[in-house]
Parts: structure tokens; C-alpha cells; sequence
């Protein structure tokens, strides 16, 4: 008498459709935590970016008030030296290390004022924040301690 064998080739067919599903959807749950994660961590990083860029500025602009005895009317002033004979004897810059005014971590340019509003004794030097909107809540500005 043969005795015969019969495989049951079912557990050899690898994964059910339901099991692969099951671990996609556990990956994209994992990979969307890990990239909020990573997003939180980012932003959080170009404020302090921004911040470090808004207090470059506003000594550059204490530097250029110091030598000039005025606040420069422009940004690009602490780059480009003034035409005014008697503000480019004075003009000790540039005052930034760069070709031209860098821009905020959202690629907006930074604003400036002369006459400042949030800081009455002197100029106001800010980013629009986050969002791009100058005079939102998520403005960065040397008025910020």
C-alpha cells in the first residue's frame, strides 16, 4: 500500500492579499508620523533661522548708525556704499557679508522702517514669517525678546 502524501500548497503561496494590505497601511501611518515629526522640526528651525537673521540685521543697522550718525533708509544701504560725498566718508561697510540682502528661510524678502512702529524709539527689521503675510501674528521682528 502507497501512502500518499498530499501537500497542502496553500501555505506555500506567501502572503494574502489582506496581509500586504494591512502592512501598507501600517507604513503610511508610520511614515506620516515620522513626517510630521520631521515638519515640526523644521519649522521650528526656520524661525530660530529667521530670528538669527533679524538680530544680524539690526546690529549691521546699529554698526551703520554708528559710523553714519542715521539709520540707513534701506537694507541694500548696508551693502552698497551711499553716493552722498558726506555719507561715503563715513560708511564704514558693507555691513553684511553679502552681494546682496538675503532673503527669510520662506524665501521673502525681509522688510524694514526706518521709523519704527513696533520699537518707537527706533527702526523695526522683520521677516513676514511662516505664513508670508507682513502684520500677522507670525511676524519675526527685532521687537521680539
Amino acid at each position: 500500500m502507497k501512502n500518499r502524501r498530499y501537500n497542502n500548497h496553500a501555505s506555500d503561496r506567501g502572503f494574502t492579499l489582506i496581509e500586504v494590505l494591512l502592512v501598507l497601511v501600517i507604513l503610511v501611518v508610520l511614515g506620516s508620523i515620522a513626517a510630521s515629526q520631521f515638519l515640526g522640526v523644521q519649522d521650528k528651525a526656520n524661525i530660530n533661522a529667521a530670528k538669527a537673521q533679524v538680530s544680524q540685521f539690526a546690529t549691521s543697522i546699529d554698526m551703520y548708525k554708528f559710523d553714519t550718525k542715521q539709520y540707513p533708509g534701506t537694507l541694500e544701504e548696508l551693502i552698497q556704499k551711499p553716493s552722498d560725498s558726506t555719507m561715503a566718508e563715513r560708511w564704514a561697510g558693507p555691513y553684511l557679508d553679502k552681494s546682496k540682502v538675503p532673503v527669510d528661510p520662506w524665501d521673502n524678502e525681509f522688510k524694514y522702517s526706518k521709523e519704527g512702529k513696533k520699537n518707537s524709539d527706533k527702526y523695526d527689521v522683520w521677516s513676514a514669517g511662516p505664513d508670508g503675510q507682513d502684520g500677522s501674528d507670525d511676524d519675526i521682528g527685532n521687537w521680539e525678546k
